[in-house]
């Protein structure tokens, strides 16, 4: 049953953002008794809203607030993240890797490396296995917890045999948070190929279907769509005390809380916190050593496209079928630090006409290559960003958004190590369709991100970052980040198995400090 709190009610846990971090988080609450008001800046869609056309749904999904880039991001539009309940759990394509173990320790496995600040994560790999069993077994991963692996498609099998090729070993379908047989009420994957316009079988895991209805049934949580936070204020104890948001019908509406936990992406999250500022926080809520916002991180990104000989339909089946894990590793020789992963990623015909005009140009030498749509194959590889300072989200100096508040400045260079990491990852792909005789490969820039990440860094002391390692925002008891923002360092892997492992970590933390009275 649905539950409705008074804005007035000051024992509720505000939690902000309903995607991987979020909507995690407000389930294992509301599961353990603790009353939630969720609020997500977007709407609730259906799972019947769903339709397959990726340019469609990307209207539907994402955050088209204006922002700004810099450095090697696209001014326009510098990241994507999505503005719907369920966050970017409706639109990602779930593949659920664990962090390696030395990736927790960046600082003490890669030593000094210049321009970059390395840290080792603040909690040990023991404890946060322990978070991932968890994690893996409410999203259904397949390939773990006895959960069988997802069959390949076409295209995973012509990646994974021009690796073999080069001497790689065979690799099976990766751990993916699909169902790959009937579970959790929930149908197993159809194959129908098209994950990131929101799975219509309800297959792949998302907040949307599964934690925020779970939420709903126990009668401590409250979903608010379409409702963007803009302040979050504090009381002269230190403590915050209500979030400030615009309603559906543009009201400013304040609601008491107990305890805030914002979870809105390392973007918005970043933003919210440097737009929170109160007379304790004169420059932003946790930001008293200036750290909100700095050490962003995006993974080393870049895409390949190969036109090979035979068709290869790679719209075909799960998008991101596979994953070669064979370069995550830390290997100095090579040049870099740290490693990086081939994802195998479909690319829908107007995505890869896009991406060619560069290459190109308009007119017939275009057309005559996207003709053969068939026969292309799609990779993106993946790998470790290194934090640095100079990274940051700010706050912009003139712009503001719809709501009054200035809109986030994002800026992204790539070091020398994500240079050498990219070209090295980049050849590595290219030789693997080459393998297989490919007429052509195509190498397409990456400059809007998706995995957004590490703004508000843990640490073990308010020196080194700006949460403790539950999350606590440094000098704020009752304020808590709960989503990427909070990584101090990049690691290999896509991030959302690492959001879901740390809220669930996070819920029982709260939960204590609930229980003694703490909070």
């Amino acid at each position: 049953m649905t539950k409705s709190f008074d804005l007035t009610d000051g024992s509720v846990v505000v939690v902000i953002g309903s995607g991987a971090g979020g909507g995690t988080l407000s389930n294992e609450l509301a599961q353990n008794g603790i009353d939630v008001v969720c609020l997500e800046a977007g709407p609730r869609l259906a799972v019947g809203d769903f339709r397959n056309d990726e340019a469609y749904m990307f209207k539907k999904f994402t955050w088209l607030d204006p922002r700004e880039g810099s450095g090697d991001l696209s001014k326009k539009f510098p990241a994507f993240l999505c503005k719907t309940v369920g966050g970017t759990t409706t639109h990602w394509t779930a593949l659920s890797l664990r962090m390696r173990e030395h990736e927790m320790r960046a600082r003490s496995t890669y030593g000094e490396i210049e321009g970059a600040a390395l840290t080792d994560w603040p909690l040990g790999y023991e404890e946060l296995s322990h978070y991932y069993a968890m994690a893996e077994d409410k999203m259904g991963v397949a390939g773990t917890h006895d959960m069988p692996r997802l069959p390949a498609n076409n295209h995973f099998m012509l990646m994974n045999a021009g690796a073999m090729q080069l001497g790689y070993p065979n690799a099976p379908t990766a751990n993916l948070a699909i169902n790959s047989i009937s579970r959790d009420g929930r149908a197993p994957c159809q194959q129908l190929g098209f994950c990131k316009s929101g799975c219509l079988m309800q297959a792949k895991w998302s907040t949307l279907y599964t934690e925020i209805p779970k939420a709903e049934s126990t009668g401590h949580f409250e979903l608010r769509p379409e409702s963007m936070v803009v302040n979050i204020e504090q009381g002269a104890d230190g403590r915050v005390t209500s979030v400030i948001y615009e309603d559906s019908n543009g009201d400013l509406v304040r609601q008491k809380a107990r305890a805030v936990a914002i979870a809105g992406n390392a973007i918005e999250t970043a933003r919210l916190m440097l737009n929170s500022k109160t007379k304790q926080c004169p420059d932003g809520l946790g930001n008293q050593n200036g750290l909100v916002g700095r050490y962003y991180m995006r993974h080393v990104f870049g895409r390949i496209a190969a036109l090979m000989p035979g068709k290869v339909n790679m719209h075909r089946g799960i998008i991101q079928a596979g994953s070669l894990e064979h370069e995550a590793h830390h290997d100095p020789k090579r040049g870099f630090a740290s490693g990086y992963h081939i994802e195998v990623a479909a690319m829908t015909p107007e995505t890869l006409a896009r991406n060619l005009l560069a290459h190109e140009g308009w007119g017939s030498r275009l057309t005559d290559v996207i003709e053969q749509y068939a026969y292309f194959a799609g990779a993106i590889i993946c790998g470790e960003d290194l934090p640095r300072s100079s990274n940051r989200v700010t706050l912009h100096t003139d712009r503001k958004d719809r709501y009054g508040q200035p809109i986030a400045h994002v800026h992204y260079e790539y070091d020398d190590n994500g240079n050498a990491m990219h070209e090295h990852a980049m050849r590595t792909t290219e030789n693997i369709y080459q393998a297989l005789d490919a007429k052509k490969t195509y190498r397409f820039p990456a400059s809007s991100a998706t995995h957004n990440l590490g703004t508000a860094r843990m640490a073990l002391q308010e020196a080194d970052g700006v949460c403790d390692p539950h999350g606590q925002v440094f000098g704020v008891p009752n304020l808590y980040v709960s989503d990427g923002s909070v990584f101090p360092t990049a690691m290999t892997a896509n991030p959302t198995l690492t959001i879901v492992a740390l809220a669930m970590r996070q819920a029982v933390h709260l939960k204590q400090q609930m229980s003694g009275r703490v909070l």
